[in-house]
């Protein structure tokens, strides 16, 4: 490449928008409102993504998003205690998996995406 690429984001779809964007608020990403169809939702500056209001089950059931964290065990244990599990219906999580290359557990937000939240060996 002969310029800098500075970040890159995902677009994502929502089944059910608000209900999607009050998840995500409440996994502790900060909401951007960009119009009444579209928010980005942000860590911080080079790690968001899109979640729009626009739903093709094909597609959003296919859609991953991979976050690495520097502490799997920490992550799964405040994840777990937000409840999210418990508030949305389609919500889920699963216990950490070991592999050859680190450990990660998944989730399904409400609309179906499938989200990694891995740590790499060191």
């Amino acid at each position: 490449m002969g310029y800098k690429a500075k970040n890159i984001r995902t677009f994502i779809g929502a089944k059910r928008y608000d209900e999607s964007r009050t998840f995500y608020r409440e996994l502790g990403f900060e909401e951007v409102i960009l119009n009444d169809k579209m928010s980005l939702f942000k860590v911080n500056e080079s790690l968001a993504f899109y979640l729009q209001k626009y739903y093709v089950k094909k597609w959003v059931h296919n859609s991953m998003i991979f976050l690495e964290v520097d502490d799997i065990e920490s992550c799964e244990k405040e994840l777990l205690a937000k409840g999210l599990h418990n508030k949305y219906k389609y919500v889920r999580f699963t216990e950490i998996k070991t592999f050859d290359w680190g450990r990660e557990l998944f989730m399904h937000d409400p609309s179906g995406v499938l989200w990694h939240f891995c740590q790499f060996n060191e």
